[in-house]
C-alpha cells in the first residue's frame, strides 16, 4: 500500500510540474520569420493605425503543421481589429494570459512552407503626455522579438507628419501616401529587440491626458495565477520530498541576461548650440545626436563611487553621481534555459513577464508537445519603452 501511495504521489507531482515548468524542446529551429514590418499611422486622437505584415516559414512540423498564431498587442483598449489578407479564417481578441489577437488560417502549413499573412488594428492608450519634457507626448514602442526564432528582417515605419523627435534619428522618406521615418534592422537573432521612440508636440492632436499607457490587463489576472502555481509547486516539493535534481531538470527556468551601455551626452547641441532637454538623445532643434561617446561595459567597471548605479538590475536610463552628462543604460533580456530532447513544444516557456504596457504571443496552434493543448510559444512581445530620467 505504501509503495502505490509513492507511486501516485509521484505521478501526482509530475502532473503539476510539467505543465508549469514544461518538457524539453528539441535544439533545431522549428520557424523561422523572413519578413516583420509594422506599419503606423497616428490618428487624430492619438490612437495608432497599426498595420502588421510578416512571412512566416514553417522549418519542422514533425509533430503538427501550423494552423493559427497570436500575436500580442499593447492593451485591450483596441478600437478595432481587421484581417488583411484571404488566408486568415478568423481573426478574435484573446485575453488568456494578456492580450492578444489570434489570427486562425484556412489551411495547415508544413515544412517548407511559407505563410503571409496581415490585419489592421487601431489601437488607443499607447502615448504618454509630458514623460520626459512638459509640451511633448511620447510614443515609446519595441515591435516585437522571438525568444527562439530567428528574423531575418524587422522593418518599422511611422508616418513622420507632425514629428518633432524620433530615435534612433533617421530622415523621413517617401511611402504610400506621406512621409514615414523608416527603421530596418536585418537578421535579428533570437531574442534581439529594437526599440524606438517618437516625440510629438502635446497640440499635433488630440490626445488626452487620462490616456497614460495601459498596462496589460492580463497581468495582474497573471501574476496571481503564476503566484499560485509557484506556491502549489513549491508545497508539492517540500511535502513528496522531491530532490533538487528532479526539481531543476524539469523546471527549466532560464536565466536573464543584463547588458549595461555607458553614455555620456554634450550638454549643448554642437550642431546649433541648443541646450539638451532631459532625455534626449537628439536635438529638438536640428536634429543632430546628442550623444559624445556611448560604449558596452560590465559591472565591474562601474567606479565604486557610484554605488547607486550597481543596484540597477532593470531597464532604464540611470546617471551617474559624479560624472556630469553621463548615464548608465540597463537592457534585460530573459534568456530560455536550453532544452535537448525531441518533444515538438516548449511548454516551459513563460508567456508572459513584462512590467509596463506590453503584450505577449505564442505561435503553433495546437503543435504535439507535452500537452494536449500545448504549442511553440515564440513569446513575440510587444511593450512600451519605459526609460527613467534622473535629474
Amino acid at each position: 500500500m505504501r509503495k502505490m501511495n509513492k507511486t501516485w504521489i509521484f505521478a501526482l507531482a509530475l502532473a503539476i510540474l510539467i505543465p508549469l515548468f514544461g518538457c524539453k524542446a528539441s535544439a533545431k529551429d522549428l520557424d523561422e520569420i523572413l519578413d516583420y514590418e509594422i506599419t503606423i499611422d497616428v490618428n487624430p486622437d492619438g490612437t495608432l493605425n497599426m498595420l502588421y505584415h510578416v512571412d512566416w516559414k514553417v522549418l519542422d512540423s514533425s509533430s503538427e503543421a501550423l494552423t493559427w498564431v497570436k500575436i500580442g498587442i499593447p492593451n485591450n483598449k483596441f478600437v478595432s481589429k481587421k484581417a488583411l489578407t484571404d488566408n486568415v479564417k478568423e481573426i478574435k481578441y484573446d485575453s488568456s494570459g494578456g492580450s492578444y489577437m489570434r489570427l486562425d488560417f484556412k489551411k495547415p502549413y508544413y515544412e517548407g512552407e511559407v505563410v503571409s499573412f496581415e490585419f489592421q488594428l487601431v489601437q488607443d492608450y499607447v502615448y504618454q503626455m509630458n514623460q520626459f519634457k512638459d509640451g511633448e507626448t511620447v510614443y515609446g514602442f519595441t515591435p516585437g522579438w522571438f525568444d527562439e526564432i530567428k528574423v531575418d528582417q524587422l522593418v518599422i515605419r511611422w508616418n513622420a507628419d507632425k514629428v518633432i523627435k524620433a530615435d534612433p534619428n533617421t530622415d523621413p522618406v517617401n511611402y504610400g501616401d506621406g512621409k514615414y521615418y523608416v527603421w530596418t534592422k536585418k537578421n535579428l537573432d533570437k531574442g534581439e529587440r529594437y526599440q524606438i521612440q517618437v516625440t510629438y508636440p502635446n497640440d499635433a492632436f488630440s490626445f488626452d491626458a487620462n490616456k497614460k499607457n495601459l498596462q496589460d490587463n492580463g497581468d495582474d489576472a497573471t501574476a496571481i495565477l503564476v503566484t499560485v502555481m509557484i506556491l502549489v509547486v513549491l508545497t508539492s516539493v517540500v511535502i513528496l520530498g522531491i530532490s533538487a535534481a528532479v526539481y531543476e531538470s524539469t523546471a527549466n527556468m532560464g536565466s536573464k541576461v543584463i547588458t549595461r551601455k555607458k553614455i555620456t551626452y554634450h550638454p549643448t547641441c554642437p550642431g546649433c548650440g541648443g541646450a539638451r532637454p532631459d532625455g534626449a538623445s537628439n536635438c529638438p532643434f536640428c536634429g543632430q545626436s546628442l550623444i559624445e561617446s556611448e560604449e558596452v561595459i560590465e559591472e565591474k567597471d562601474i567606479p565604486k563611487e557610484e554605488k547607486k548605479l550597481r543596484k540597477h538590475k532593470t531597464d532604464g536610463l540611470y546617471a551617474y553621481d559624479h560624472s556630469p552628462n553621463t548615464y548608465m543604460m540597463v537592457h534585460v533580456t530573459h534568456v530560455p534555459a536550453a532544452r535537448s530532447s525531441t518533444a515538438r513544444s516548449g511548454c516551459a516557456h513563460s508567456s508572459c513577464a513584462c512590467a509596463c504596457a506590453c503584450a505577449c504571443a505564442c505561435a503553433g496552434g495546437g503543435r504535439a508537445g507535452c500537452s494536449t493543448k500545448d504549442f511553440y510559444q515564440t513569446n513575440l512581445k510587444l511593450r512600451q519603452i519605459e526609460l527613467r530620467k534622473k535629474q
